[in-house]
């Protein structure tokens, strides 16, 4: 098969890149796989080129680059195909449009995978019929905001197939009567590590992920304090750091020197690639209020560690077998994380036992069994042929007047959120 991923910027990080990366090298030992990255900006990506894949872009964001697209009139021009719902409108334009356009009619592929729904919205609206069209959801339907969930009500009626990485999430897209259109769960995938195990022996707890609140880290910051009371020959290494929106490193190190944890509770910063430090420790600890799937709770299974996690939507009750391959905890519940915590950190058979069972359980996520199910799914559909749907021009027509009405809406309350903010802000600088 000619596969082709179409990605939001392949050339940063994040899990959606890393997921698709690793799916796509999987896949071309046996098929023509190429990933196509909306935007470009920087030289080589940023986690290295998956061997046997051609990747290209479409818009040039280097200003060094001769391809420079940051002057093109229409990249300052808004998108009008890329939905406004979808978070990253903003970054998109009537460039893009025209460059995604060109790109899904014009591309020679037996199936087209889009892999966030701006990019699946692309897909239903632009794409020529012939290949089978693919929509991965590598978050939420939930954690969409009624325009864009609007959206895909609308126009994955369009597509093949949708996958999910829960079947949580599954049953969620189900519900919205997609007649015709496959949907089915397919986690990520995670490699085999390149590392020996971790040594079930190491007093380290280990955490990954932004520094935000979702992550509830003060949380975890709590628990430990009062487990490393009485172990105080444990430490807590913390890695990550806080997104564009949001970071929180400031009020996790003032919490940490609060609960005493100096020199035992660590924030790390940052660190590519986890692996070499994962097996640095011997227990992994998830905290998060939620997750889409909870790649980092299967990195540390497959490193050999074993995992105190939230039992929060989506992912992790489909990794976790709670008390046999880790535990799973109720969320933003302090002394649900001691107890689990205390379990492994007091009994060392059972933290190895627990260890070994994720080590075992975790080779589902292998990419080898990964792709083989994307690849079922997307051979079965090759063969029965793409659909050819379309929509009713009626509902065409409606959808769009509405959905301009409901533009309309958000483009007022975000203009009266910026005047009552300025009022407030005159307000507290003339009484000041």
């Amino acid at each position: 098969m000619r596969i082709s991923f179409l990605l939001h910027n392949g050339y940063h990080y994040g899990g959606t890149i890393r997921t698709t990366f690793t799916l796509a090298e999987e896949l071309a030992t046996r098929h023509e796989v190429e990933i196509v990255t909306v935007f470009r900006h920087r030289d080589r990506p940023a986690l290295g080129l998956p061997a046997g894949v051609t990747l290209r872009h479409l818009v040039d964001l280097r200003t060094d680059s001769p391809g420079y697209d940051g002057d093109h009139p229409d990249f300052h021009r808004p998108a009008e195909v890329f939905p406004r719902g979808d978070g990253r409108w903003r970054q998109y334009s009537a460039l893009t449009d025209t460059r995604i356009g060109e790109y899904l009619r014009g591309v020679e592929a037996d199936v087209l995978v889009a892999t966030r729904p701006g990019l699946v919205v692309h897909l239903a609206r632009q794409a020529r019929r012939g290949p089978v069209l693919v929509g991965q959801e590598h978050l939420t339907l939930a954690g969409h905001g009624y325009r864009l969930r609007r959206d895909i009500g609308h126009e994955y009626r369009l597509l093949d197939a949708v996958t999910t990485v829960t079947e949580v999430d599954a049953r969620a897209y189900r519900k919205l009567g997609l007649t015709g259109v496959r949907i089915e769960s397919v986690p990520n995938s995670v490699p085999a590590p390149t590392l020996p195990p971790a040594d079930p022996a190491a007093r380290t707890v280990v955490a990954a992920g932004r520094l935000t609140r979702v992550k509830r880290y003060d949380v975890l910051i709590d628990a430990f304090a009062e487990v490393a009371a009485d172990h105080p020959d444990w430490k807590l290494r913390i890695y990550g750091s806080g997104d564009a929106i949001q970071d929180v490193g400031g009020e996790l190190a003032r919490r940490i020197e609060e609960r005493g944890l100096g020199g035992r509770a660590f924030l790390m910063g940052s660190v590519t690639p986890m692996e070499p430090e994962w097996v640095k420790g011997s227990i992994a600890v998830v905290t998060s209020q939620r997750e889409s799937f909870g790649m980092t709770i299967v990195e540390a299974m497959r490193s050999g560690l074993a995992v105190v996690s939230t039992d929060c939507p989506h992912g992790p009750r489909e990794i976790i077998e709670d008390g046999v391959d880790g535990r799973l905890v109720p969320v933003d519940d302090v002394a649900a994380v001691v107890e689990a915590l205390r379990g492994l950190v007091e009994d060392d058979e059972l933290r190895a036992k627990t260890a070994r069972a994720a080590l075992a359980s975790s080779e589902r996520f292998d990419p080898v069994r990964i792709a083989a199910r994307h690849e079922a799914l997307w051979t079965e559909l090759v063969g029965k042929g793409a659909s050819r749907r379309t929509h009713a021009r009626g509902r065409a027509w409606l959808h769009h007047r509405v959905g301009v009405g409901v533009d309309a809406v958000y483009a007022l309350k975000a203009r009266a959120g910026r005047l009552v903010r300025g009022t407030r802000g005159r307000f507290r600088t003339r009484f000041r």
